[in-house]
């Protein structure tokens, strides 16, 4: 497969080639294979610009709402808006990502046991409640013990206490997904569905209170841990597929030999992108008819951006110098025309007033201008607001 080919394909399949007409912000994520939210208004723009006339208060509704989509801990630990619908295979595939080497120092860091502990309070404390950090963290070091409120954890300019540092992990494991904001607090409750059983760091399978569930002959089964890498490979390569284990474990966040063991579990087939191995599902080898073509605005961390791989192909020449930030994508929101980066835009709100830069790599042609304009009052009816575009240099830096 040609990198054209390749990327009219990714185009299509996550929703950029034109509206996703069969489904609302659930199906939109779905397909996006997840939709990154540490920047919330990023997020909103992400899954909204996929739907025809679809606006922020829409995935809103979907998030808080409907809770067709929960916003939680996915890939690389990060915040991600996710179906809840397919949280089960999430936290599956998620909780069997071996544990990392812990940044902190010994005397920071707590053991795997009281790690245990702080995950299965989470569990247990939000169990039919929402809860503020603050409510959560008294409940939390009531249900474990006074050294997991131990002022210990630098961040901000000031102190977390020490069972915060399981915070990623119990989201994987499924014990807590985001709130509503009360007020200017997040808040935190348990998932909308029921998750099974889930697979421990160490291996067993535990039932939603973090009990041990075991197999007829009495061992610990991983049977919905295969399922849900399963699930995750299939899902990320019908989103940007041909793609090998080291850009799904980039992806994921995860040790190359967890990604090599997750492609192991589905049938795949392999084929060549510029000349290079990568996978398919098997029998998926098809591409568009037509090249790549449009032009779009992608917001901060644009799951198109952040999983697509190879980045030379996507960022090529002058992009990767402008529109990557040490490597990484997802840093500033990028000028897409014809699949390839070719550009950067930022966006600042006055009120209703929305004016947009876009800072474009090459001239544009009356086309691509019409139809970037046309994209910056897309962008206006997401945001509710009055869109300007003027076309120059974006002066502000990376995630300003």
């Amino acid at each position: 497969m040609t990198w054209s080919q390749v990327s009219a394909r990714r185009l299509a399949r996550a929703g950029l080639a034109g509206p996703v007409e069969d489904g609302g912000p659930a199906e939109v994520v779905a397909r996006m294979c997840g939709a990154h939210a540490q920047v919330m208004s990023a997020a909103e723009m992400s899954v909204a610009l996929r739907l025809d006339g679809a606006t922020r208060a829409d995935v809103r509704e979907a998030l808080w709402g409907e809770r067709s989509l929960v916003k939680t801990h996915g890939p690389r630990g990060t915040l991600h808006l996710l179906p809840a619908r397919d949280l089960p295979r999430w936290v599956a595939a998620m909780s069997s990502i071996p544990a990392g080497t812990s940044p902190f120092p010994e005397g920071v860091r707590m053991t795997a046991e009281r790690t245990e502990q702080v995950v299965a309070a989470i569990r247990e404390v939000l169990d039919g409640r929402t809860l503020t950090i603050d409510e959560l963290s008294e409940a939390v070091v009531e249900a474990t013990g006074p050294w997991a409120g131990d002022l210990v954890m630098p961040a901000f300019q000031t102190m977390w206490p020490r069972w915060r540092q399981a915070m990623a992990l119990a989201a994987h494991r499924g014990a807590f997904v985001y709130g509503p904001v009360r007020g200017r607090k997040v808040t935190y409750t348990a998932p909308p569905v029921d998750l099974g059983p889930v697979t421990r760091q160490d291996g067993r399978a535990t039932d939603e209170r973090g009990t041990e569930t075991r197999a007829a002959d009495g061992q610990a089964t991983d049977g919905q841990g295969a399922d849900g890498r399963a699930a995750l490979v299939r899902a990320y390569l019908r989103a940007y597929g041909p793609a090998a284990p080291e850009h799904f474990a980039q992806w994921a966040g995860a040790p190359r030999g967890w990604a090599v063991a997750a492609f192991g579990l589905v049938e795949l087939e392999e084929v060549r992108l510029e000349g290079r191995p990568a996978w398919v599902l098997a029998g998926d080898t098809g591409t568009p008819d037509e090249p790549p073509h449009g032009v779009r605005l992608l917001p901060y961390f644009d799951a198109y951006l952040v999983a697509g791989r190879p980045r030379e192909l996507l960022y090529a020449g002058e992009a990767a110098r402008r529109a990557l930030a040490g490597g990484q994508a997802g840093n500033y929101p990028v000028l897409l025309v014809d699949g390839q980066v070719a550009g950067v835009w930022h966006q600042r709100r006055s009120g209703r007033r929305i004016e947009v830069t876009v800072e474009s790599l090459a001239e544009l042609t009356a086309d691509r201008l019409s139809a970037l304009e046309g994209q910056v009052e897309r962008i206006g009816g997401i945001l509710e607001g009055t869109p300007r575009l003027t076309v120059g240099p974006v002066r502000v830096g990376a995630h300003a």
